[in-house]
């Protein structure tokens, strides 16, 4: 059928074409001689018509042509052409020689390509008449237009696709969803093959679309999401204004149908049952239920609350903002003995309500849960809790200062036994019976010390301690009056020595650590001893304080210059308590003002009775005495013993170093060479076997001078270390004898040179030797500081010499 239209558009295209050419035709007009007349010039014939040298008319060609022969455009002609083929006409411009050729002689145009108006709608050209043996302009050269014919080729298209819209659900009929629009690449103004109308090829049960303007509009009322929440709608654009033989092109729309609040929410269940443990704290999850919504977004927002009394005491319902659950939680505290099962209703209501579909219902549910409580081995309870007791501070020790109660909560109601938590009641000021929670003192109480006492009490099951309950108790400590009153501070005063009689020393007042109930109440009067006093009266105010006065005109310092007034101070008790305190009086001489200048101090005692502080204070200070004295015998006798030991050390552990250079010769008395000489028991070497030379190891020689000497080792082919190994054997014996002290293990070096070395030995271990023949003489040339050495040794030399002579 698309072929045979084709065929039908092109043989009606030929028809034009030929019925332009007749035209053509019959407007020609010849010129009246060649070359006369150029384009543009006006020549007025008779006939009052305008001479051209030029004959031809605006060309068409039809586009798309498919036939096996040029197509015959048009025919150019020049009215000075006689036929005789002396005229060569050519053309120029878009086109020329490529798509348009032109024949020389008879000045007809042929379209050779295949033309589409699409891309190009007109070609503009030139068109020339030349002389054919002399190749010169017989015409001015013209211009002339070839418009490309337009044929319905191009089918209508949508170019903004895809298209998706949307309408909300139940929206009216003729509802506006959107507009779609389709392009035709024909030309607009010619014919009817750019005018496009539009109809719905797919879903037309839903929608319709306006036929001019492409608008989509609903076709029901009744459009659901929770049933289908999209439509593809084919829409379809033909141009030809949908006559036959139009073109036709086709998108699909994509519709989305939108939510709206029509769907109440509705609980899949009618009844829930939860469980939770009577132990279970305040605020405690016990589960969660939800309604659906059919809806989606905003509107499956739903609120969630408690409709009955119970509920709303025991429980709490909260909405999840994420999935959209009722939490429910406990607000009170359960007891499995006193309700088991509670139920609670609750009710489900759309946060956002659309008014226009408020006729469709109510847009709330409600649903029963039903909370089971479990029971739950509990501790024992307080009953009734209270936390304050009160004892009077004067109740002897077991005396009862309350009792608490405790009961098993449970069914079961297991003995109950208490106790104190001794870290709150340290001291062990109070008792508890295990039975029966009487409290009772363990020791004597003192409000002045602790008015108040805070312990914990424990309650436990008897065959389970681990069910234990506390309770904080207060004791309050009652007053009781045990406490004299004391006067506030020791009180000083000064008068002057023209005091006049009648005169205010002092206002004294008065402390009492008691509090009774009905307040403080002090009376005031001199002590007996003072009652012949003269100098000075004391007058209570009744306010708790009490006055002193002059009673006579002018004091002496020089006779007296301190008076003491013994004040005697009485409490209201029950039973009164009183104390005496003094009242110091210094006698100052004053200026003609009144103001003090000098007082002396110089006591003159009323009582001559010593206070207890005092006496105090100086048996602590000859406590003191007395300490000091025997710390300095014990430290005087612990150093004799510690110089008594250390004569009895063994040598090796005898180290005695000097770090510091001796003074010379001038210095005889830095150091005690006795300290140095007492390590070596000259006695035993003596005693020893043959040592030494005859006249020193006898009991005639001169012990002080063998300590003065210092003699030197000559060597002797008949050495005797027979008094070393006397020495260290005898200590060897002495260590494994004594059991009352560790092993004693001790490795000793002894370097002593051989007889046959060379060089004499610079040890002095025989210091009892006296077979030296060593001169000490040079010991004088070696300066001041060895003055003194070499005098000892010269001394030494003359002695020994005097001996042997």
């Amino acid at each position: 059928m698309a072929k045979g239209l084709q065929g039908f558009s092109w043989t009606m295209l030929l028809l034009f074409c030929a019925i332009q050419e007749l035209g053509a035709w019959a407007m020609h007009t010849a010129v009246e001689g060649p070359g006369l007349g150029q384009p543009g010039d006006p020549a007025l014939l008779a006939g009052g018509r305008v001479k051209r040298g030029w004959v031809w008319n605006q060309f068409f060609v039809v586009e798309e042509y498919t036939g096996t022969e040029p197509l015959y455009v048009g025919k150019i002609h020049s009215d000075s052409d006689e036929g005789d083929g002396s005229i060569k006409y050519t053309i120029s411009g878009e086109g020329a020689g490529t798509i348009f050729l032109i024949d020389e002689i008879t000045g007809d145009i042929h379209a050779t390509e295949r033309l589409d108006r699409e891309q190009k709608t007109f070609y503009t050209l030139r068109a020339q008449a030349r002389d054919r043996q002399t190749d010169q302009l017989l015409e001015p050269e013209s211009e002339f237009i070839i418009k490309v014919q337009d044929i319905n080729d191009s089918e209508p298209r949508f170019l903004e696709g895809p298209y998706i819209g949307s309408v909300a659900e139940l929206s009216p009929i003729g509802t506006s969803v959107m507009q779609v629009m389709a392009s035709d690449a024909d030309d607009p103004t010619y014919g009817s093959s750019a005018r496009v109308v539009y109809s719905v090829l797919e879903g037309e049960q839903h929608f319709t679309v306006d036929s001019k303007t492409g608008v989509i509009r609903t076709a029901v009322a009744d459009l659901d999401r929770e049933t289908q929440d999209r439509y593809e709608v084919v829409i379809r654009a033909t141009d030809m204004a949908g006559q036959l033989g139009g073109l036709s092109g086709s998108t699909t729309v994509t519709i989305v149908v939108t939510d709206v609040n029509d769907n109440p929410p509705r609980f899949p269940q009618k009844m829930y049952q939860f469980s939770v443990l009577e132990t279970a704290p305040v605020g405690t999850a016990i589960g969660r239920v939800k309604a659906e919504d059919s809806d989606v977004g905003e509107n499956t927002d739903m609120t969630y609350q408690v409709k009955d009394e119970e509920g709303v005491e025991m429980f709490k319902v909260t909405t999840d903002s994420n999935t959209q659950e009722a939490v429910i939680t406990v607000q009170k505290p359960l007891d499995y003995e006193s309700k088991k099962v509670h139920t609670v209703v609750v009710e489900a209501l759309n946060k956002f309500v659309d008014p226009r579909f408020v006729d469709l219902g109510t847009f709330r549910d409600q649903t029963i849960v039903r909370v089971s409580v479990l029971d739950v081995d509990e501790p024992p309870e307080f009953r009734p809790p209270s936390n304050l007791m009160e004892v009077q501070e004067d109740a002897h020790v077991g005396s009862v200062v309350g009792v608490v109660t405790a009961l098993d909560p449970d069914t079961a109601n297991h003995p109950v036994r208490y106790a104190i938590d001794r870290s709150t009641d340290m001291e062990r000021i109070f008792d508890i019976d295990a039975n029966t929670g009487a409290i009772v003192t363990g020791k004597v109480l003192d409000r002045e010390t602790a008015g108040w006492h805070n312990i914990t009490i424990l309650a436990m099951e008897a065959d389970n301690h681990s069910q234990v309950s506390r309770a904080s108790l207060r004791i309050r400590i009652l007053d009781v009056n045990d406490n004299p009153p004391e006067l506030a501070t020791p009180y000083e005063a000064a008068v002057c020595e023209d005091a006049k009689p009648g005169q205010l020393i002092q206002t004294i007042s008065v402390v009492d650590r008691d509090e009774p109930q009905s307040g403080h109440r002090f009376y005031f009067t001199l002590a007996p001893e003072a009652t012949n006093n003269h100098h000075f009266s004391l007058l209570d105010i009744k306010d708790n304080t009490a006055a002193v006065h002059t009673q006579r005109m002018g004091f002496n310092r020089q006779e007296q210059d301190v008076y003491l007034l013994p004040i005697l101070v009485v409490d209201s008790g029950p039973p009164a308590l009183s104390s005496t305190g003094t009242l110091t009086i210094r006698i100052c001489g004053c200026d003609s003002n009144g103001a003090i200048q000098s007082c002396n101090s110089t006591a003159y005692v009323v009582s001559a009775t010593l206070s207890p502080g005092a006496l105090i204070a100086l048996l602590v200070c000859v406590l003191i005495l007395v300490v000091l004295v025997l710390l300095i015998l014990t430290l005087k006798r612990h150093h004799k013993s510690h110089l008594t030991s250390e004569d009895d050390e063994d040598m090796r552990d005898n180290v005695i170093k000097y770090n510091d250079e001796g003074g010379g010769e001038q210095d005889t008395e830095a150091y005690d060479m006795s300290a140095l000489r007492s390590l070596y028991d000259f006695s035993e070497i003596k005693g020893g076997d043959g040592g030494g030379v005859p006249g020193e190891g006898g009991p005639g020689g001169n012990p002080a001078s063998e300590l003065r000497a210092l003699p030197q080792w000559v060597q002797s082919p008949d050495l005797d270390f027979s008094v070393f190994r006397d020495y260290i054997c005898r200590k060897v014996e002495q260590a494994d004898e004594d059991l009352s002290v560790p092993p004693y293990d001790s490795f000793q070096t002894y370097a002593f040179e051989g007889s046959d070395s060379p060089v004499p030995s610079l040890s002095s271990i025989n210091t009892w030797s006296s077979g030296s023949e060593q001169d000490f003489s040079y010991l004088g040339g070696w300066g001041p500081r060895f003055r003194q050495l070499a005098a000892l040794y010269a001394g030494r030399r003359g002695e020994e010499d005097t001996e042997e002579s």
